[in-house]
């Protein structure tokens, strides 16, 4: 590490908004430094990258129950360390992740009264930045954060994609673009274009029991100031602690381009290794449901001469799903307390339902029913269930649950993306666990990457999702959506946005997929969750060709690249399957029709393949035909450059096998 001190000392004299007092850590290339120091007793850091500064000087601190900390400090001592080795995921987007960073640690402590200190680590990668505060107190000691007083200040204005903290429940927004000083308080991930070939986005990491974090743009010295807003409790305090607080990592990811955001996984790194030991239950897998049909009012949730989930209704899922290769089913509906003033119930089916019965007869199919726990916010009641119930799916022979919070305030009075709601989320998947259960878990609190600790937390909604586009009276998501999703909410980790939707009917005027028929296929490559729901009703599946595509293409992968994208408008992601050498691609668009040149030099050199490639056909539009599907193959090698053409809300899905 001496080495490591030498060269930032020396790089200090490069930089002008550096200081010769502040303390400096670099990435293993060289490529960003972080200076961290104090000014007139307040914490500050700043971060370069290539030489230009990014974020200029940026306070740090709190606003405690017991007074401001980060307004009369010194530098107490620092410290360095370094990290490189490679983890492997139990499932994801690659089967292993490198993580490389420097580290610098900095104690901070008060210049006069009780003198409380201050640490904040920071870990620098070659891609992006992470900082984390540890509060030191006594144990045992209470106190409060009232406020985060932590600034992420960009040199100047900027182009950048969020959706509003205000008036978006459940994170399902629309992200749109604008100037970043035109925007009022958001929710992360935040995505910027900050220049040509420079693209942020600044999220957290490792949200344990702390609120969740939103940001406020405010103009500073010709830059952009974001400030902390950090999600409360309903009587304003936003985090309760305990002896010492660690908070979650700030995050600064870094990328030259907007697709180099999608492979970053700075996140991840930043969040503890597995705390489960043997993760071979944990199964990824594609699944199939009783519930598109629901939303477009063809059955309904609770009993009655419509109800979904009936035990033949689910049976007839389960033969489909062992004919076509899916692992599991879902029966959305399934328990008591659907129907106005029912009691809710995770231990009682309905009367026409026999969980028992499709259990078996499930597994005797090779297939497993996916549980449903639908709270509608009463997170109390859930937590004196789930262990019971947990218990009980786990004898059933049940191994995914997907756990629902349909309701503004959890318990009727807290916010989901309080402290209160992430201790409730973080229960419910420690209990899981237990009980070797995988989650999906809907409506959640933005992910942050804990997936890597937990594993068997496999995928989160936390979007404005397919549903949307069966009853929305505004005429559901537009073109757009998701070709802007990857590089958003797409960055906080698996998705389950519930792609390919091949019946484009409508109950609402003017609401279906606003998408062609290829592009549904496109995103089941391109939106990753590794529990992924092929979302329409089984007999809109029955003798389509397109479902050949789906019925071969895995959940989780060996490596993950992306040829080209420009968020908000289209994006092509090329992923390679876990134990084979298939290749999936998926190339979807906006609202405008468009070729793609795809070279294929990710495939082995000197070997050749088949590709077969599902494309939009030539009257396909989104709006007038979204149906028309062309099928070709062709014999392809590295040298190759596939030509696609992608219709208005179109695109392509390619699968390329070894010869």
């Amino acid at each position: 590490m001496h080495k490591l001190v030498s060269l930032l000392v020396v790089s200090s004299c490069f930089f002008a908004p550096v200081s010769a007092k502040d303390v400096l850590v670099s990435s293993p290339d060289g490529a960003v430094t972080v200076a961290v120091g104090v000014k007139v007793g307040k914490p500050y850091y700043t971060v370069i990258h290539q030489g230009q500064t990014i974020v200029t000087p940026s306070h740090l601190g709190f606003e405690l129950s017991d007074g401001l900390l980060g307004d009369n400090m010194k530098v107490l001592r620092h410290s360095t360390d370094s990290k490189d080795e490679t983890w492997y995921q139990s499932w994801g987007e690659e089967d292993s992740v490198r993580n490389h960073y420097n580290e610098l640690t900095v104690r901070f402590q008060e210049q006069t009264g009780s003198r409380r200190l201050m640490s904040i680590v920071f870990r620098v990668f070659n891609d992006g930045v992470g900082f984390r505060y540890a509060l030191h107190r006594n144990k045992g000691e209470k106190y409060c954060i009232q406020d985060e007083l932590t600034e992420i200040t960009l040199a100047h204005d900027a182009k950048a994609w969020s959706i509003p903290t205000n008036h978006t429940e459940y994170f399902e927004g629309i992200y749109t673009p604008d100037l970043l000083s035109r925007k009022d308080t958001v929710c992360t991930p935040l995505t910027i274009e900050y220049e040509d070939n420079l693209y942020l986005t600044i999220h957290e990491a490792a949200l344990e029991d702390y609120a969740n974090i939103n940001l406020t743009p405010r103009p500073s010295a010709g830059g952009i100031k974001l400030l902390t807003a950090l999600s409360p409790w309903q009587n304003g305090v936003k985090v309760y602690c305990e002896g010492e607080t660690k908070t979650p990592w700030r995050t600064i990811i870094i990328g030259r381009t907007a697709g180099e955001l999608m492979t970053n996984r700075v996140m991840l790194n930043l969040n503890e290794p597995s705390r489960i030991d043997d993760t071979s239950w944990i199964e990824p897998g594609r699944y199939i449901g009783v519930w598109w049909s629901i939303h477009k009012k063809q059955n309904t949730w609770e009993m009655g001469p419509t109800h979904g989930a009936t035990t033949a209704n689910v049976k007839r899922y389960i033969d489909f799903a062992a004919r076509h290769g899916f692992s599991g089913v879902l029966a959305e509906g399934w328990n008591q307390g659907w129907g106005e003033g029912e009691q809710i119930s995770y231990l009682k089916p309905y009367p026409d339902f026999n969980i028992e019965e499709v259990c078996r007869y499930a597994l005797s199919k090779g297939v497993r029913f996916i549980g449903h726990t639908e709270t509608w916010g009463n997170t109390k009641l859930l937590e004196q269930q789930m262990d019971s119930a947990f218990a009980w799916y786990s004898r059933l022979g049940i191994r995914a649950v997907k756990t629902g919070y349909v309701g503004h305030l959890f318990d009727g009075k807290e916010l989901a993306k309080s402290q209160y709601g992430i201790r409730h989320y973080r229960k419910v998947i420690e209990t899981a666990a237990k009980y070797h259960i995988m989650i999906d878990n809907h409506e959640p609190a933005m992910p942050t990457g804990i997936q890597r600790t937990w594993p068997n937390l496999m995928t989160q909604e936390g979007v404005r999702g397919q549903e949307y586009n069966a009853w929305d009276a505004n005429g559901g998501n537009p073109p757009a959506h998701t070709v802007t999703l990857p590089f958003t909410r797409c960055l906080a980790g698996p998705t389950d946005f519930t792609p390919a939707i091949f019946n484009f009917s409508e109950v609402v005027k003017g609401t279906h997929p606003h998408s062609t028929l290829a592009k549904q296929l496109g995103e089941f490559v391109v939106i990753y969750s590794p529990l992924q729901m092929a979302a329409d009703a089984i007999e809109n599946y029955e003798g389509q060709p397109a479902l050949t595509f789906i019925e071969s293409c895995p959940t989780t992968w060996s490596k993950t690249l992306v040829p080209n994208g420009e968020i908000g408008k289209f994006v092509t992601v090329a992923r390679k399957e876990r134990g084979g050498d298939r290749w999936f691609v998926g190339s979807i668009t906006n609202e405008e029709a468009r070729q793609i040149d795809l070279p294929l030099t990710f495939l082995d050199a000197g070997t050749t393949y088949r590709a077969v490639i599902y494309e939009d056909g030539p009257d396909a539009d989104y709006e007038t035909n979204p149906y028309p599907m062309t099928f070709r193959q062709e014999q392809v090698t590295s040298q190759t450059t596939l030509h696609l053409n992608l219709a208005r809300s179109g695109g392509a899905a390619i699968r390329i096998e070894k010869q």
